[in-house]
């Protein structure tokens, strides 16, 4: 499972980060960074936590 940002939606509330920093990361421009790769063990609920914060529904979760 992984995450995927639109980053038209995206206004850098930071939510996410608040949730699961080890994933989510605002760059210099506060344009929202996610962590490549697949989720697994504990991160894939504070995902789906992170993702359901999102005052702007900017997260997604795929397979």
């Amino acid at each position: 499972m992984k995450v995927d940002v639109d980053p038209s939606l995206c206004e850098a509330h930071g939510e996410c980060m608040s949730i699961l920093p080890e994933v989510f990361d605002l760059d210099d421009d506060e344009v929202l960074q996610i962590r490549e790769g697949e989720l697994a063990g504990a991160e894939v609920p504070l995902a789906e936590r992170a993702v359901a914060s999102c005052p702007k529904g900017a997260l997604r979760l795929s397979r």
